[in-house]
């Protein structure tokens, strides 16, 4: 047995893109992840569960506004509709495309069968996993909200976290102990108010780690802790760029799916309006490899399943020599046994890397071969005897390494306008409201609140993908936001049903408690 441990954290995450729209651009979001990654990813960590020859081992963050569009019974109905339209769109291709046409045929039909077996329960599925210990589950704040942006308002933070606490006990019947933080973002005292909120470890980036004070001693192989008792573990570049670098990692491989080129683009804008499109949009039907870094998109060849296959072979092989290698050398200057941490968004696996889940099927394969130890965030806390005591640098792991791709001329008017709701929402939690019509006001208000928060947005209106959507978004839930507490301010009437058809559309937190954003004495 190799003395180290390799811990692979994912993050699955989706905005709240819930539409009432059947076909919607937002739903198409959801089916594909669905389709293309929770779905393979669950019966990856099942099958190597059962397998003598896999060991599967996996820390997994779930975002509340994900788990929201999973058990939402509206979505939930639609979905095989929306997998037997793009099955039926497959049987009518020509020919010259058959292997690839194929091979995703079959993929749609295995999920679509998996999907048919648990009923569409798929937090049922993700919560046998965890009480068998296959994985750990790890909540986010409750709608992504990027955190160092919202710490103006400390209750507006702690709004974030116990919304997302309650969440979680709803549906896995036990709270969580472990965070993964919005954009792996900290900021100075955030422990404070994770630790009130009954969390106890996240990860950073790795320069939250190594720019600790003081130094840590093991640097990014050996969690921290600070004098709060939450604990911190640092990302280790060597053990994740392989794996999400299209450039210079795993994804580039040639043999691999290309996943800019889909039929939606190629089909004609008549033919996709016969499937019910009004315009030219990615459908979630790939067929063509990437080929070549220089290869145009027109250019791209046919995707060779059995080619791809046996790259992922060699892949998981080559990635798990080089973490024996890494944590043999790491273990003869540490003196002690070095833990590698490898956190990746979960939709790498699966949507933007079509064989990043068989992958994962290997390395869980390789790495029993192999001697190497994966283990889950919390059990790497659970054998540790002493953990040294620092205090984490302010951090996130987005482009440069702090807060400027969410604080930028593109999407800092935003924090603005959270700033102000913020302070109003707590103003009025604070002094309270007696009459029940008001409480009910003030709790969609706050579901408002926490959806404009999300840091998706902001992080489209940087990237310049979407922008639309992200701004008309962002508007609606603080318009909507302002009309229900101006209403409780000014002892206003609603407009007739008004109440009853935002509550319908952003149906989510149940369990929201005005009590969170009320002002500590």
């Amino acid at each position: 047995m190799t003395k180290g441990n390799l811990a692979i954290v994912l993050h699955a995450h989706l905005p709240y893109v819930r539409s009432e729209e059947p076909g919607s651009l937002e739903e198409d979001w959801f089916f594909q992840a669905l389709v293309e990654c929770y779905l393979p990813l669950l019966g990856t960590l099942e099958k190597g569960s059962k397998a003598n020859d896999q060991a599967p081992k996996i820390t997994i963050g779930l975002s509340p506004t994900l788990l929201s569009l999973l058990e939402d019974e509206v979505l939930k109905n639609r979905f095989e509709k929306w997998v037997e339209l793009r099955l039926e769109i497959l049987n009518s291709l020509k020919t010259d495309k058959i292997k690839a046409a194929l091979h995703l045929t079959d993929h749609f039909k295995r999920q679509l069968e998996s999907w048919k077996k648990c009923r569409g329960d798929l937090i049922g599925r993700f919560n046998k996993l965890r009480t068998s210990e296959v994985i750990d589950i790890l909540t986010c704040a409750a709608t992504h909200g990027y955190l160092p942006l919202l710490r103006e308002n400390p209750e507006a933070v702690r709004a974030q976290l116990k919304t997302a606490i309650r969440e979680h006990i709803r549906l896995f019947n036990n709270p969580p102990l472990g965070i993964w933080l919005p954009e792996c973002a900290y900021y100075e005292g955030l422990d404070e108010i994770m630790a009130e909120s009954g969390l106890r470890y996240a990860v950073l980036d790795g320069h939250g780690l190594l720019n600790a004070d003081p130094r840590p001693r093991y640097g990014l192989y050996a969690p921290i802790c600070t004098r709060r008792g939450v604990a911190f573990f640092g990302r280790d570049s060597e053990s994740t760029l392989p794996v999400w670098s299209a450039r210079d990692g795993y994804p580039g491989n040639p043999s691999y799916r290309e996943f800019h080129r889909d039929l939606g683009w190629d089909l004609s804008l008549e033919k996709l309006k016969e499937i019910g499109l009004n315009e030219k949009r990615p459908i979630g039907i790939k067929l063509f490899k990437i080929s070549s870094k220089n290869t145009s998109l027109e250019n791209k060849q046919k995707y060779d399943p059995q080619a791809a296959q046996e790259s992922v072979k060699k892949d998981a092989e080559n990635y798990i020599k080089d973490r024996k290698k890494q944590l043999i050398k790491l273990e003869k200057s540490m003196g002690i046994e070095p833990l590698l941490i490898a956190p990746f968004d979960a939709e790498l696996f699966g949507h933007w890397w079509f064989e990043g889940p068989q992958f994962l099927s290997q390395l869980f394969i390789n790495s029993k071969k192999e001697g190497i130890k994966l283990i889950t965030l919390r059990e790497a806390l659970q054998t540790k005897k002493h953990i040294q005591l620092c205090n984490p640098s302010p951090s996130s792991w987005g482009q440069g390494g702090f807060h400027n791709y969410w604080l930028n001329e593109s999407n800092a008017w935003i924090v603005h306008e959270w700033s102000k709701a913020g302070r109003e929402m707590i103003r009025i939690c604070s002094k309270g409201v007696q009459k029940q019509s008001d409480i009910e006001i003030i709790k969609q208000a706050g579901r408002e609140l926490l959806l404009c928060q999300s840091s998706d947005w902001s992080f489209i209106l940087k990237a310049g993908t979407t922008t639309e959507l992200a701004r008309e978004r962002i508007n609606l839930h603080i318009k909507r936001f302002w009309i229900l507490i101006n209403a409780i301010k000014d002892k206003k009437i609603l407009e007739p049903n008004f109440l009853e058809e935002i509550e319908k559309e952003d149906c989510i937190f149940p369990l929201i408690s005005p009590i969170d954003w009320k002002k500590k004495i």
